[in-house]
Formats: C-alpha cells, sequence, structure tokens
C-alpha cells in the first residue's frame, strides 16, 4: 500500500509583553508559585479584564509578516472547559472574528525545492496556569503564574506530508516571531508549543482520522511523535484496526505515546462571546503603522548575510533563520572581524554541543563574546584549530582554571602555539635525522605518492612539539628541508 501523510499544526506562541493580556500582573520566567496570578487571571468576583494593547500589536506583527489579512474588527469569546490548572473555568479566546486571517509561510525542502504552507488563521487567548507533577507523592501541584500570558494561536492548514515538512515550517515559524521579537522562542520554558495534527490516507482518498499529539515543546520531540504516530496510524489499519479521533500525548524522555481523551469538537466548549470584552475595532492607518516598523525578516537577513559577510547560502539559511543565533553570529563578526571563521564555529562546534544538550543559542555557557576572543586567538596563531577545540571544550565546562576566559585557558594550560620559525625548524631536522628509512622511502618514491607519505613526518613533529606547533609552518619547513635532500 501507499500511504500518505497529512499534517496540521496549531502553534500555541507566548507574547513576550511584560504584563499579561488582561491584567497588570508580570509574565517573567521563573519567579515562585503562585506568586503572579492576580484577581483579573483568576476571575474573582468583582474583576474586569482590559486587553493589553502590546499583545494587540504584537499579534498584528505577525499578521503582517506572514502577508495576512488583519481583522479589523475581532472579538473574544470564552471556551469552556474543566481543567485543575485552569482557575475560571473558561478560557477566554478568538474563534469567529480572529485577528489575523490568512497568511503564508514558505519552507525549503530537502531537495532545494520551496513548498508553500498556508496559514488559516492566528488568534490571541489567554493561557493556562501549569499544573507540576513532580515532588508530590501521587499529587499535582498547580502553579497559575502562567495563568493569563498572552498567546497567539498559529494554526496552519493539512499542507504538510512529512515530519521534515513539520519541522521546516515550526522552525520558520520560530524564526519569524523570534525576529519581530514577539516571543523569544524560548521552548524548554514553554514559549512555543506544538499540537500536531495527523492522518493518513491512501493517495488520492478522503482525509483520514485525525489525532492530536498536544504540548510538544521542542522541535526534536514533536519530530519523533509525528514520525510514531504515523507508524501507528498505519500499523493499526493494516491490521484491520480503525484509528480514533482522539488527543494523544507523547513523553521525550522516554520516547512513548498514549492517548489522553477523545478529541473534543467546538461545540462541546460552548463557546459564547466573552459578556467582559468589547470587540476591537482597528483601522488601516494602525496596521499602516505597524508594518512601517517591522524589523528585518529571516529571509531579508539570509540574502544580507550572503552580500554582507559573503556566506554560502547554507551558512546565511543557518545563521540568519533564527533571530538568537544571528544576533550571537554578529556579535562575535563584531569582536573578532572574521565572518567566516565565525560562521564556521556557531554553525560547527557551537551547534553540535547545542544539539547535544538540547539546548538553545541563548542559554550558551559561551558568550559571543567569548567565542569572539577564541577565534582572535586563531587568527593571530596563538592556538591551532585543534587547540581552540580543547579551549572551546574548557570554555563549555567553566568549571576549571580560567573558567570561560580563553587567554586564561590558554595560558594555565600551555597551550600557545610554537610559530617560532627557528623552533619549528629545530624539531624538523630532529626528526628527519631520526627517520633515515622515512627519508630513503621518501627520496625513492615516485612525486605523485610523495605528499601522502608527508604524513608521518608530521606526525613526528607534533609529537614532539605536544601538539603546539603551528601546522602551516611545519609543513612548509619540512617541505624546503625535504626538497633539499632529494
Amino acid at each position: 500500500m501507499t500511504w500518505e501523510t497529512v499534517i496540521g499544526l496549531e502553534v500555541h506562541t507566548q507574547l513576550a509583553t511584560k504584563t499579561k493580556i488582561f491584567s497588570g500582573a508580570s509574565t517573567q520566567f521563573g519567579a515562585e508559585p503562585n506568586t503572579q496570578a492576580c484577581a483579573i487571571d483568576l476571575a474573582m468576583p468583582g474583576t474586569l479584564p482590559v486587553l493589553n494593547e502590546e499583545a494587540l500589536r504584537m499579534a498584528v506583527m505577525f499578521g503582517l509578516a506572514i502577508d495576512a489579512d488583519i481583522g479589523k474588527i475581532s472579538a473574544f469569546e470564552r471556551k469552556n472547559y474543566f481543567y485543575p490548572d485552569l482557575p475560571k473555568g473558561y478560557q477566554t479566546t478568538q474563534l469567529e472574528k480572529p485577528i489575523v486571517l490568512g497568511g503564508h509561510v514558505d519552507i525549503e525542502l530537502a531537495d532545494g525545492s520551496t513548498k508553500t504552507i498556508r496559514i488559516h488563521h492566528a488568534h490571541l487567548e489567554e493561557d493556562a496556569g501549569k499544573s507540576l507533577h513532580e515532588d508530590f507523592h501521587g499529587m499535582s501541584g498547580i502553579d497559575l503564574n502562567r495563568a493569563g500570558t498572552p498567546l497567539i494561536e498559529i494554526v496552519s492548514e493539512p499542507d504538510m506530508n512529512n515530519a521534515d515538512e513539520a519541522l521546516a515550517f515550526a522552525k520558520k515559524l520560530h524564526g519569524i516571531v523570534t525576529s519581530l521579537n514577539i516571543c523569544d522562542g524560548i521552548m524548554a520554558q514553554g514559549s512555543m508549543r506544538f499540537d500536531v495534527n495527523v492522518s493518513v490516507r491512501q493517495k488520492g482518498d478522503e482525509l483520514g482520522t485525525r489525532t492530536e499529539t498536544k504540548n510538544l515543546n521542542s522541535f526534536r520531540f514533536m519530530e519523533r511523535a509525528i514520525k510514531k504516530e504515523v507508524e501507528r496510524q498505519i500499523d493499526l489499519i493494516e491490521d484491520g484496526g480503525k484509528v480514533l479521533q482522539e488527543t494523544r500525548l507523547y513523553d521525550g524522555d522516554t520516547d512513548t505515546a498514549r492517548s489522553m481523551r477523545s478529541k473534543e469538537e467546538a461545540n462541546d466548549y460552548r463557546y459564547f462571546p466573552c459578556p467582559d470584552l468589547l470587540p476591537i475595532e482597528i483601522d488601516q492607518a494602525y496596521i499602516d503603522a505597524i508594518k512601517a516598523s517591522l524589523p528585518e525578516l529571516p529571509e531579508a537577513r539570509h540574502q544580507r548575510f550572503m552580500e554582507q559577510y559573503q556566506l554560502s547560502s547554507y551558512d546565511a539559511g543557518v545563521l540568519g533563520d533564527d533571530a538568537a543565533t544571528a544576533n550571537f553570529f554578529e556579535t562575535a563578526v563584531d569582536h573578532c572581524g572574521d565572518a567566516k571563521l565565525a560562521a564556521n564555529w556557531v554553525t560547527g562546534e557551537l551547534a553540535a554541543k547545542l544539539n547535544s544538550q538540547e539546548m538553545q543559542i541563548q542559554q550558551s555557557p559561551v558568550s559571543a563574546e567569548q567565542l569572539a576572543a577564541l577565534i582572535k586567538r586563531i587568527s593571530d596563531n596563538t592556538v591551532s584549530n585543534k587547540m581552540a577545540r580543547e579551549v572551546f571544550e574548557a570554555m563549555w565546562q567553566g568549571d576549571g582554571e580560567g573558567g570561560n576566559d580563553p587567554d586564561a585557558i590558554i595560558k594555565a594550560r600551555g597551550l600557545k602555539q610554537v610559530s617560532d620559525s627557528g623552533a619549528i625548524e629545530t624539531l624538523v631536522d630532529e626528526v628527519i635525522a631520526n627517520s633515515a628509512k622515512q627519508v630513503d622511502n621518501y627520496r625513492s618514491a615516485d612525486e605523485s605518492k610523495r605528499p601522502k607519505m608527508l604524513g608521518y613526518f608530521v606526525g613526528q613533529i607534533m609529537k614532539a612539539s605536544k601538539g603546539q606547533a603551528n601546522p602551516q609552518q611545519v609543513n612548509e619547513i619540512l617541505l624546503t628541508k625535504l626538497k633539499e635532500l632529494l
């Protein structure tokens, strides 16, 4: 059988406002539980919500960035359901008249082609609180600090056909909202969370029954959850079963998924217009003013990086798609002056470290300025690339002698590269004198084979220098000396 996967995403994006969507309570992350939930957030009797205009402005910014229509009249409704961390017993959200209508995002596929993913709409709403299940001995704790934090929920059309496309779309959205500075994008803190709708069908058939896997807070978990759910649905159908429309959960730590509840329909939530909030009316002048103030978006930054720093399209894409990575890279370049070397380190050693520990660049223990200081020591031949990797590892750990300071680490570990031509010449002479057999083989070998034979000599010289000899100078002096012996 030939199966086709159909995927749509709902992306909950926390807006980077200082206060909540309907109250003046702080949205700062990391406060003690239940210290940032005020009476309005809890819908206490006698309180009335007031819309945070900054949240509205940020939603309009997003709509303009994806070439959507902006709802000049939008309205809030109450979505009624019970959950322990939903203090009101309902969520204030938008349904019939959302602030953002339509729009699209273009993603690049593995073969280099481009695919357009349509956005159905994006709406403003408030976040719920958070249930805590650790350290409560069989009970759950409720932290309502997050209750009332402003969100835009971005709802795509089911235009994606595999996990790779969904991943590319999610990353593109992440780049857009962080470039607009309307979201910090730190998924480990819940700033972006993905609900994934997945169904499978035989090619040409009607859409299959979909399931929704909720609250995925990393790109890696989202990718794994999609692949696991596609495999589950195909196996189920091929074994004669039927896919049930349901809400599912995925545990990234154990790579397991389970059913949570049957999938609700809109009428289960008993939506009705919020009686405490008037419809929002904005005019074209308001929209035009926001459009004129939009910052640089990923595609424009991609092009600028190619032109300004002479980077390849690939490097410019990796560095330019995410705002935090772009800022890190440009800060490093400002401090070291070598764009190509900075690009290599940010996309190479730094990215590998971040990926291995599932961290985002904002969480890097090595700052852009510190990485730039290391790059300068490569450029001025204080350390070789191999030594630099050892220094970087020490900087990343940060708990040894020298901390995160590359110069202090180089000094403490005696890693300064030997670039004194006289000292290197002495080492080369010693190795040649102690390698009579290898020198004879080099003399008698065809000229085409001699370059491969240099490895032995270079290895011995680097060993004698404890890895500190400048490799470029070693090669130059060694070739000169061997040529004299021919």
